[in-house]
């Protein structure tokens, strides 16, 4: 799964889980460093307090002594009465004096300690520490995984003239501050654990509110349409970054809304003209004939012809069938712009749909319902209309067939009601399929093709659909549906 198509939740969540183990991780580090500098620290400073002590003890061992104090007579001074021994139990050290040369010249008893005696101080150590501020170095080693820590300083008489140098060896054992060092770890680890899982449930919580909001604004936008009333988004204790995303969707929707009704305006005007058109068309039409009849009859109207009556008659027909054109585009746009009232009215779905089929005189139409009694609200009038509309276009698609046959079939579910007039005529082209509910369309030499934009309108103002199948030379099947 690639980063970038983790959803912004998900990725505060991570971040701030990551933040957390970061934290920790740090911390245990600086914690284990500081701990280490300072046991180093501990181990130098104890050092340095020891040596302090035992020069102290030294000046007091040289100033009792009834030996001349110089480099020869430290031997026998610090050997009276075993002074160095007593001295390195007492200090609990190993202690070493040398020379100004480096030359061992006498050292504690070794069963008290390790023995760590250097026969010789290496000459790069004298060195050290005759360069060194305050005449005293510190030597640093580590020997089989054992720290070891040597310190280097000169013993001086009263007048401060160096006599020998002594050397304290010093063992750093780690053992206890290692110990209390993983145990420290380990309560701090136990509550770091704790911790992180109080972090991931805030997290989690805290992801999903800061969320929350930008959710609520997608699901608007997703749902934003510009066929249909869009609400607005009113969100409170919203950030302001958010609060600013809002207002702006909210500004759109207004714009949106202003927009949509000038586009259904101009729409329904432009339609309007479009029928206004097509209406003054259809209605030319049967106009000229008639011009044209009446000019006729005008020029060769004679009383004395024998057969002026038959005339007059022929002329009074044709007159009339263009009359009846006219007034059957008139009603045809009239029915079409007249929007069905719905009607609280419970039919008999089965019963309405056969008595709409009795107009009809082929014998090719057959009715087939799945019940006798099939009830629905729908306003009997309009339910006549759609059903005689749909027959009546499958009759004129069976014109030069073979064997014609119209299937009318009444059919319902729980919530339902469908009706399907199915025929086997010349069927609906590809190109003409999404064409076929729009107003004024009609492959037929006559009429305005207002019918089935006409069923749409009455099956959608019941809350129904039409939907249809066809196959060009096969036949076509309309299905409608209403609620019950």
């Amino acid at each position: 799964m690639k980063v970038l198509k983790l959803s912004l939740r998900t990725r505060i969540f991570i971040s701030m889980i990551l933040l957390v183990l970061g934290a920790s991780i740090l911390i245990f580090v600086v914690t284990v460093y500081q701990y280490k500098q300072e046991a180093e620290n501990y181990h130098e400073e104890r050092l340095e307090r020891k040596q302090k002590a035992i020069l102290e003890n030294i000046k007091f061992v040289l100033a009792s002594t009834t030996y001349v104090v110089d480099t020869e007579n430290l031997e026998p001074i610090f050997n009276e009465r075993n002074k160095i021994d007593e001295m390195a139990e007492v200090h609990e050290m190993q202690i070493h004096i040398y020379d100004l040369e480096g030359n061992l010249i006498i050292k504690s008893d070794e069963s008290f300690f390790k023995d760590t005696t250097k026969v010789q101080i290496p000459g790069e150590v004298l060195e050290k520490l005759d360069l060194s501020a305050d005449k005293s170095y510190l030597q640093k080693a580590e020997i089989n995984g054992q720290k070891y820590q040597s310190s280097y300083t000169y013993i001086t008489d009263q007048r401060f003239k160096p006599l020998a140098i002594l050397y304290l060896p010093y063992l750093q054992d780690d053992r206890m501050l290692n110990r209390d060092l993983n145990n420290f770890l380990m309560r701090m680890g136990e509550v770091y654990l704790f911790m992180l899982l109080i972090a991931i449930i805030l997290s989690f919580f805290l992801s999903k509110y800061i969320t929350k909001s930008l959710k609520i604004i997608s699901e608007k936008i997703n749902q934003t349409r510009l066929d249909k009333r869009n609400q607005k988004i009113e969100l409170s204790n919203a950030t302001e970054e958010i609060y600013a995303l809002v207002s702006a969707y909210n500004s759109m929707i207004d714009e949106l809304e202003e927009s949509a009704v000038k586009l259904a305006t101009s729409e329904r005007e432009q339609a309007w003209r479009e029928m206004a058109k097509q209406v003054a068309h259809e209605i030319k039409n049967p106009l000229t004939p008639m011009r044209l009849s009446v000019q006729s009859f005008q020029r060769n109207f004679d009383k004395t012809d024998p057969d002026i009556e038959s005339k007059v008659n022929e002329y009074s027909n044709t007159l009339i069938n263009q009359i009846d054109t006219m007034s059957s585009i008139a009603s045809a746009f009239s029915n079409f712009a007249k929007m069905p009232a719905q009607q609280n009215e419970t039919l008999n779905v089965p019963k309405i749909v056969k008595l709409a089929l009795d107009i009809f005189n082929e014998n090719y139409i057959e009715f087939k319902s799945e019940k006798e009694e099939i009830l629905a609200k729908f306003d009997r009038t309009q339910l006549i209309r759609v059903v005689t509309n749909l027959v009546k276009n499958a009759t004129q698609a069976l014109k030069d067939v073979e064997n014609p046959h119209i299937l009318v079939m009444v059919e319902e579910d729980e919530n339902e009601v469908f009706v399907s007039v199915s025929d086997n005529g010349s069927g609906i082209s590809e190109e003409n399929k999404g064409k076929v509910f729009e107003p004024k369309f009609t492959t037929k030499s006559s009429g305005m093709g207002l019918g089935l934009a006409m069923v749409k309108n009455i099956v959608e103002t019941y809350n129904g659909s039409i939907s249809f199948v066809s196959k060009q030379n096969k036949g076509t099947i309309f299905n409608v549906r209403f609620p019950k």
